[in-house]
């Protein structure tokens, strides 16, 4: 089970040759995360809060995306961004994140995502694009829940309030990015010595595994007391954007077929590592991904 709160509709203009390409898709974390789950042939229930026209255009592109959507109509529109990529580089037009859920919307988007949840073997919890859309407490709430009824591991890609209230709750699987770290007071810097530090803190306000990722840098992984580079071939970035929730996906599909932390964490390093060479994100073959697995290595981190 995919948690996608607050879905955005996403309109890219890019330019391949002399022609002026448009390109509409379903975006933001958990379905960039549903997508790459679907790719490596994981079977996932999406739930997502949707409305307004924008919403209704979005759920039409969410039934092509290979995944059983669980779609809540919210009162308010969804979220949505026109970004223009014709000379290359990722500009914003226009964007709006969407009006903040309602309680009538989280009670609804909440039964549905705690029974998928107790469906499945693995539960992500993605984030909003705007953290001020979706009250922190929800992710608190439904992590906490799904451990009391036995809905299996958690997997969580959070930031700032929404990261410590899913600690509080209880997560099997933490996907950080340095980045966060350092923005939460979390790491004083991105040395590793730092990175690691905050990892082990959290691992002890709730977080089972914590996975740092480090943009170009080799990724941090804590796996019971010990603290490993997980390092991968550099690939040429087409786009770096969607890298890390590829990750977090590769992860939770490789957790939910009863894989190890390790196996789990080297096809997360290859599916995020793949990713950054295409312009899709959460996108990538399984067949590319399995072969990068061979190629990922993971060392002890001294001290």
């Amino acid at each position: 089970m995919v948690f996608a709160p607050a879905p955005q509709l996403t309109v890219t203009v890019e330019a391949q040759a002399d022609a002026v390409e448009l390109h509409v898709h379903p975006g933001g974390q958990g379905v960039w995360q549903a997508r790459m789950i679907a790719s490596l042939g994981g079977s996932v229930a999406l739930c997502v809060a949707v409305g307004g026209e924008v919403g209704q255009v979005l759920r039409m592109l969410l039934d092509g995306e290979g995944v059983t959507v669980r779609a809540v109509e919210r009162q308010a529109s969804t979220g949505w961004y026109v970004h223009d990529r014709r000379d290359g580089v990722r500009k914003p037009v226009a964007e709006d994140p969407g009006a903040p859920l309602v309680r009538h919307d989280i009670d609804e988007l909440y039964g549905v995502a705690l029974a998928e949840g107790l469906r499945a073997g693995v539960s992500v919890l993605s984030g909003p694009a705007d953290p001020a859309v979706v009250d922190a407490d929800v992710y608190r709430r439904l992590a906490a829940d799904l451990a009391a009824a036995g809905g299996g591991k958690v997997v969580a890609d959070l930031s700032g309030p929404h990261l410590a209230a899913v600690l509080s709750g209880g997560v099997s699987f933490l996907k950080v990015g340095h980045d966060e770290l350092i923005d939460d007071g979390r790491a004083a810097d991105d040395s590793v010595p730092a990175l690691a530090a905050a990892a082990r803190q959290l691992r002890a306000e709730g977080a089972g595994a914590v996975l740092v990722s480090r943009a170009e840098k080799p990724a941090l992984a804590l796996l019971e007391d010990r603290v490993t580079e997980v390092r991968v071939p550099r690939l040429q970035v087409v786009e770096h954007r969607g890298a890390g929730d590829s990750m977090t996906a590769a992860v939770a599909t490789v957790l939910a077929r009863g894989g190890s932390l390790d196996e789990a964490v080297r096809t997360g390093a290859a599916a995020g590592a793949l990713n950054v060479t295409r312009h899709g994100l959460g996108t990538g073959q399984a067949d590319a991904i399995d072969e990068l697995v061979d190629h990922v290595t993971m060392s002890p981190v001294d001290g």
